[in-house]
């Protein structure tokens, strides 16, 4: 996995609090960020963090490239909804001999490794068989219909690797773009920093929250899973551990 967090708002936590002070004062556009300094900034940021007034945070906006992670990651991470997305296409990247993300459990011994690796590998030959047979069907078919070689060859191959792609697993890996502005990114810390969310999205999480804190530590001040400032809302599901949590992200969030 690899993550990187490619743009940000400008000045995030002054743009923040710009918003939040248009709401409590009397302030004109003109000379809103008067007095905003550095410091003022974090300040305003913190107390709206302590008020549970989380509008504002919706001005500031962080993109991140991200690779190296599973379909399977995709399928949980797309259900944050106030966020856009770019991933990579398996209509039109060939993807031959695919990475894939293996998990933790199957790496613990050489046995399961191997039945691991022999499944993806056996995936792959799939892929390459079926996008094989599939483009000499269709090359054959636009020729037939008048097309040149060249031409049906090229136009062969989309089709064939748009359908062949089906038998990929879900551990084959993808890449993308995220964006999210911080309240969504808070929302997303607390539902994936949780140790009830699947391993590979709870790596994601926490790496994205590192990086954010670097550029605007006090719009994350209470990120994390719930129980890192508060109680835990796992009631018999709780994995009770929550003092390790806090120390975790207190240490994440360097506070």
């Amino acid at each position: 996995m690899k993550v990187l967090l490619i743009a940000h708002t400008p000045q995030p936590e002054k743009v923040v609090a710009a918003a939040a002070k248009l709401c409590y004062s009397n302030a004109h556009v003109d000379d809103l960020l008067d007095g905003l300094t550095e410091e003022k900034s974090k300040e305003f940021v913190k107390m709206l963090a302590s008020m549970g007034h989380e509008s504002p945070t919706e001005h500031a906006s962080f993109t991140f490239a991200i690779e190296g992670v599973s379909r399977a990651l995709l399928a949980q991470i797309t259900r944050h909804r106030i966020a856009s997305f770019s991933v990579q296409s398996q209509r039109y990247v060939r993807l031959e001999n695919f990475e894939y993300v293996t998990p933790p459990s199957v790496s613990e011994d050489a046995e399961t490794q191997k039945a691991f690796d022999d499944a993806m590998k056996s995936e792959a030959e799939n892929y390459e068989r079926l996008a094989g047979i599939l483009k000499e069907k269709h090359t054959a078919r636009f020729i037939a219909e008048g097309m040149d070689e060249k031409e049906a060859a090229r136009k062969a191959e989309k089709l064939a690797i748009e359908d062949a792609r089906f038998v990929f697993p879900n551990a084959c890996t993808t890449k993308m773009i995220v964006t999210m502005n911080a309240r969504s990114l808070n929302n997303f810390f607390k539902e994936r920093c949780c140790q009830r969310a699947q391993w590979e999205i709870r790596a994601l999480a926490d790496e994205m929250l590192k990086l954010v804190c670097e550029v605007a530590p006090s719009l994350f001040v209470k990120s994390g899973p719930p129980c890192a400032s508060g109680a835990c809302p796992e009631g018999k599901m709780s994995c009770g551990r929550m003092g390790e949590m806090r120390e975790k992200y207190a240490a994440i969030k360097r506070t």
